[in-house]
């Protein structure tokens, strides 16, 4: 190549001319951009009385320090609606722009809520969907920073409610493409906005700041006549312990923030830049050995086994207060994403459902998933039936069955029933299956087993109008215990190869990794397949 021989002279009159031109324009265009600065920053009293940041606030917070940031759409609505050119404020009441976040190149979008509480507009919608095309072009995550108090109805125009639907229809389109959506709700989320959370893949809101819910109380009353704070509407505490849709909680703005950042970086979005070190638990493998309980009806945090398990005891919880007694979440094991799947008791609608969504979730960032079974089954009773145990265990089967990523199961306690199922059991093909000697896998108890037949047989003497003859159910009784009895047993089962070895507990965490490596390097070979098995000749 040869260098390029210019023919400009920079120290022409010329040159001068051409340059303090476009440096006016330059200027033009700066305060143009302050313009919305300025207009966002009088909120901040407003703002810092409610212990909030303001939207510049939180997407620098969000962003890896001194790491670069392209800003879009940055004079979006100028001109858009009013021929004031003077009043007209830009950015579309949007900030906006691609950023690096917790080492990931991600789409940002902030809703401005310093003007207009945050009112979409058009040029706002419009500068949404032309991010969110961006991203999908460009595979980039997207994280959207919300507080919006919905759509000015006093600007009401059919033709921008129609095309609004563009976000939304963008929204499905990137979690399909695999690429995450992740929204903060800082404040209100109304209407339309309501979606935008509920179109995430994964959703922060702020205790006590943010609501979301389609209509608001002034709505509420007009359609329907009823009465209920915006709080116990649509608050974050309902939405993280009742409808689900808050899958992480968090105490301010900055703390919203940070755990937006761990979102990300639990996306092992780019496994090549894991850390290669180890990184060994803060608390001690070695106390396996005693942290699990021996009797499964004894209440068990396995968040404790866990905390044994992945580097630095370092854990996300996903979802903790809803569906509590399932437990799912992330962690790194030498330094690599790993998603957890355990339980505190059985499966219910809520707990099924969310181990639904996180798998789901694993497959789309490929994260590979390790199965801590420790579960009495899916729960039993007329509410549970009623909450549609059945649909929701179901979709938790369909999830499990279609998952495509790497799954490790370990039997560490009770393993009942059609829980052995929904927690990856042998017949899910899970990559590896292994068990702590403790483990207890069977369809129920002995002990309800045997109890189950009693009331058959007690049953069917009352129909019969016949005597029970008590002796001979004392008889069956312990003959079924017994039965059920020893074949829980993990050397029982292991024995039937129902699994691929009993463990020393304390070797989890080294089984895991060796197991974990084995199967990154099944993905990465690329083996050369023949037509034919090479015969001998």
């Amino acid at each position: 190549m040869t260098p390029f021989d210019t023919r400009i002279q920079v120290h022409s009159p010329e040159y001068e001319l051409q340059r303090s031109g476009m440096l006016a324009l330059i200027e033009q265009l700066q305060a143009l951009e302050q313009r919305a600065m300025h207009k966002s920053a009088q909120a901040k009293a407003t703002f810092s009385k409610r212990g909030a940041l303001l939207p510049r606030e939180r997407l620098a917070r969000l962003l890896d320090p001194l790491a670069p940031f392209l800003p879009l759409c940055n004079l979006a609505g100028y001109g858009m609606d009013s021929d004031d050119l003077e009043a007209t404020i830009p950015g579309g009441s949007q900030l906006a722009g691609i950023g690096i976040v917790n080492g990931v190149r991600c789409m940002v979008v902030a809703t401005d809520s310093g003007i207009n509480a945050g009112a979409l507009t058009e040029a706002g919608n419009q500068k949404l969907m032309r991010c969110q095309e961006i991203a999908l072009e460009n595979k980039l995550p997207f994280i959207h920073l919300v507080e919006s108090a919905g759509s000015n109805l006093r600007q009401y125009r059919v033709d921008k409610f129609i095309r609004g639907g563009g976000m939304f229809y963008n929204l499905a389109r990137m979690s399909a493409a695999g690429l995450p959506v992740i929204t903060v709700v800082h404040g209100s989320s109304t209407a339309g906005g309501a979606y935008m959370p509920g179109l995430s893949d994964y959703v922060v809101m702020v205790r006590g700041q943010a609501r979301a819910f389609l209509a608001g109380p002034p709505l509420l009353k007009a359609a329907t006549g009823e009465i209920a704070s915006a709080e116990d509407l649509g608050g974050t505490n309902m939405h993280a312990t009742i409808s689900g849709l808050a899958e992480y909680v968090a105490e301010d703005d900055a703390h919203a923030i940070a755990i937006a950042r761990d979102v990300v970086g639990s996306l092992n979005w780019d496994p090549a830049q894991a850390a290669s070190n180890t990184v060994a638990p803060r608390l001690e493998p070695e106390q396996l050995a005693g942290v699990m309980v021996l009797e499964h009806k004894k209440p068990m945090d396995m968040r404790e086994v866990i905390a044994r398990l992945v580097d630095d005891s370092r854990w996300m919880d996903f979802k903790p207060d809803y569906g509590p007694a399932t437990i799912c979440g992330h962690g790194r094991m030498d330094g690599n994403v790993v998603g957890f799947i355990s339980n505190n008791g059985p499966l219910d609608p809520a707990g099924a459902t969310k181990a639904a969504q996180f798998i789901q979730l694993c497959n789309q960032s490929q994260t590979p998933i390790v199965f801590l079974q420790n579960t009495t089954g899916f729960i039993v009773g007329r509410a549970s039936e009623e909450a549609g145990m059945i649909k929701h265990g179901s979709k938790l089967i369909q999830a499990l069955s279609n998952s495509s990523v790497a799954q490790i199961t370990i039997y560490c306690g009770a393993s009942f029933g059609a829980g052995n199922y929904g927690m990856c059991g042998r017949a899910f093909k899970p990559r590896f299956c292994f068990s702590w000697p403790n483990a207890r896998t069977a369809v129920m108890g002995g002990e309800q087993a045997a109890t189950t037949l009693e009331i058959v047989e007690r049953a069917k003497a009352e129909r019969k109008n016949e005597p029970v003859n008590e002796a001979a159910l004392a008889r069956q009784k312990a003959e079924i215990v017994a039965h059920f009895d020893k074949q829980a047993s993990a050397f029982y089962t292991s024995g039937h190869l129902l699994d691929d070895g009993v463990i020393d507990p304390r070797t989890t965490r080294d089984v895991l990794l060796f197991t974990l490596a084995t199967i990154r390097e099944a993905e990465q070979r690329r083996p050369r397949p023949l037509s034919f098995g090479v015969a001998r000749f």
